[in-house]
């Protein structure tokens, strides 16, 4: 190893402890609130903001990861921040927003009632109907069905934090996996 290799790798391990935490917790931030702002932009606009609609305000946390690895890798140029410091400010960026994201779908279920809640679980009951009826009638089973909308019927605002924080995990990791590791180097 040369001199000046060896003295960037510890200058490196010196810096990055503090880079990935900060930048983790800054993105993660930011992207647990524009989840929040678009979940807000739906209740106002007169839109079930529980609906699938929610998922397009997910879908920035992936991009959000992303950036928070690729300025990773420009902040500790010229030293390479290698697959577990990019994996990780990706990691954590993502569970934090996923953080954020549910605890804003449990507040905003918690402030606007029951009115509300009782019509989402209406409009989730007519999608599941929809989507039994699309089934091949081979594959259909009146069990099952029955399960699926008694689950549609009693959903609470803590399963529905629970579904956006594993929404919103599984699509922030299908981003930050991949570029972490293309962001290594």
């Amino acid at each position: 190893m040369q001199p000046q290799e060896l003295k960037n790798r510890q200058e490196g391990a010196t810096v990055a402890p503090g880079l990935v935490g900060g930048l983790a917790l800054r993105f993660g931030a930011i992207a647990g609130l524009l989840c929040s702002a678009w979940l807000l932009f739906l209740h106002w606009s007169g839109n079930n903001p529980f609906s699938p609609k929610q998922i397009m305000g997910l879908l920035t946390v992936p991009f959000i990861a992303a950036s928070s690895q690729w300025l990773l890798r420009r902040k500790m140029a010229p030293v390479r921040p290698g697959v577990g410091r990019t994996l990780a400010v990706g990691g954590l960026t993502v569970l934090l927003a996923a953080f954020l994201a549910a605890l804003s779908v449990w507040g905003l279920a918690q402030v606007v009632g029951e009115p509300t809640l009782a019509q989402n679980r209406r409009e989730l009951m007519e999608i599941t109907r929809v989507q039994q009826n699309l089934r091949p009638k081979e594959k259909r089973n009146a069990q099952f069905e029955k399960q699926e909308l008694a689950q549609a019927a009693s959903l609470s605002p803590i399963d529905m934090a629970r579904g956006t924080f594993t929404w919103t995990v599984l699509l922030g990791l299908m981003l930050a996996l991949p570029s972490g590791i293309f962001l290594r180097k």
